[in-house]
């Protein structure tokens, strides 16, 4: 039965009315290289080769997240050009950086652009001109314009790693009849857990249609290359403790660096290595250290940490891994602030231990298994977060063996790409 059409009509309506506002956001979300034409689904310029599987992610976290994804899709489906989307400019810079490090074959299948805003015109023009074998979303980019083309004219479309928070799930509920409507729409859902499934469900997406995969993002994997370039790094700093705080968050670093100099009283040769998630508030970040009177390097600039430096800024793209194989506890941002936290596998997929502040909501579901082995500990505090730094390093082999514990907890919950692929694949046989 087709769903009906007003709740649609009427999202549609309220975006036009939002216009202004949206195409600020997308003036600043942009990469020079690209046409600001490509947000209205016009100038996609030369396409990867037909057939093409489509799939879109938000931005940074949500592509990294995907690369085993888009990796198992590019072994299985070799006659296939494979798409990527992003909506930020930030994400664009990842996808690039991951096509980078594919051989040259599967580089010259891979493509990316900007996903056009989600307006009915633009979203027809951009399915029309992609003519994807197979659209897929990741996690929770449910456009409902966007969605609508694809189903009028034809393309499969599959949700993947499907997350749902219970506080996304609160809003949601507010537009219960537009996501039931859209929901209607797509033709498999691959929930990340049960729990995920059910608001789902309860949203309006068919039990039918639904299954629970696990997560796509314990299946991350972590290049050799970054590893070595990462551990170099830490040799050419030398013994001192070295701490790596990523993806940090406005109103964050300020709580790190009073953790920091805590830290410094007990290790007065500590060094932090400090990575701020956006680009835009790389210099916010300098001038912060600046003020506060730091002795700091900056990344950007090829400045080396010295024996004197105190904060080493990692104000680069596509670094961070690296940069979390240059320290020996890992600290994952946006969690010392009401945000819902960031990736905290990355780092204990190196073998690090790993510390977060308590707004993890977003993670919870990874967080979880890291919890019950001891690979990552939440703290509530600057105060908190040096005591954690400080027992980590005045004890080398209860950290050694936190990490370790976390690679293990990884490995032990695999499973998701593959059940993820088998799925795919009713909707576009090999």
């Amino acid at each position: 039965m087709a769903s009906p059409a007003w709740p649609r009509l009427a999202y549609s309506a309220a975006l036009y009315a939002l216009s202004p506002l949206i195409g600020w956001r997308i003036w600043r979300e942009q990469v020079p290289t690209y046409s600001r034409l490509q947000r209205l689904g016009i100038c996609l310029g030369t396409l990867p080769p037909a057939p093409r599987i489509w799939l879109h992610c938000a931005s940074v976290g949500e592509v990294r997240a995907a690369r085993p994804l888009i990796e198992g899709l590019l072994a299985r489906y070799p006659a296939h050009s494979l798409l990527l989307t992003t909506m930020t400019a930030t994400g664009a810079e990842q996808v690039h950086a991951l096509i980078s490090e594919q051989t040259p074959t599967d580089q010259a299948r891979l493509a990316h652009r900007f996903l056009p805003l989600d307006f009915p015109g633009a979203a027809k023009r951009f399915v029309h001109s992609v003519q994807p074998e197979l659209a897929i979303l990741f996690e929770t980019e449910l456009w409902p314009n966007v969605i609508h083309a694809c189903h009028q004219q034809g393309v499969p479309v599959a949700v993947v790693n499907g997350r749902l928070s219970p506080r996304a799930f609160k809003r949601y509920q507010h537009l219960r009849p537009l996501m039931a409507s859209t929901l209607a729409e797509i033709s498999w859902l691959a929930a990340k857990s049960p729990a995920d499934a059910e608001r789902f469900n309860a949203l309006g997406c068919s039990t039918d249609i639904t299954s629970v995969v696990g997560s796509l993002k314990f299946e991350l994997v972590t290049t050799g290359k970054a590893i070595k370039e990462g551990e170099h790094l830490l040799q050419q700093w030398g013994a001192r403790p070295v701490w790596v705080a990523g993806s940090t968050r406005d109103g964050e670093e300020a709580l790190l660096l009073k953790a920091h100099r805590q830290l410094l009283q007990s290790y007065p040769d500590a060094l932090l290595v400090l990575v701020p998630r956006h680009p835009q508030r790389f210099d916010e970040v300098a001038k912060l250290c600046q003020t506060e009177g730091w002795v700091f390097s900056r990344r950007s600039q090829q400045q080396p940490a010295t024996q004197q430096t105190q904060v080493y800024l990692g104000d680069t793209l596509g670094e961070l891994a690296m940069l979390y194989a240059a320290g020996r506890v890992a600290f994952v941002g946006g969690s010392l602030v009401p945000l819902g936290g960031h990736n905290v596998l990355e780092p204990a997929a190196l073998g690090r231990p790993v510390l977060s502040g308590p707004s993890i909501e977003n993670f919870d579901d990874v967080a979880e298994p890291l919890q019950a082995v001891g690979a990552l500990t939440l703290v509530d505090s600057p105060e908190a977060l040096a005591r954690a730094l400080v027992g980590y390093f005045a004890d080398p082999a209860r950290a050694q063996q936190a990490g370790q514990a976390g690679r293990e907890a990884i490995e032990a919950q695999k499973g998701a790409l593959a059940r993820t692929l088998n799925g795919l694949a009713v909707l576009l046989p090999q």
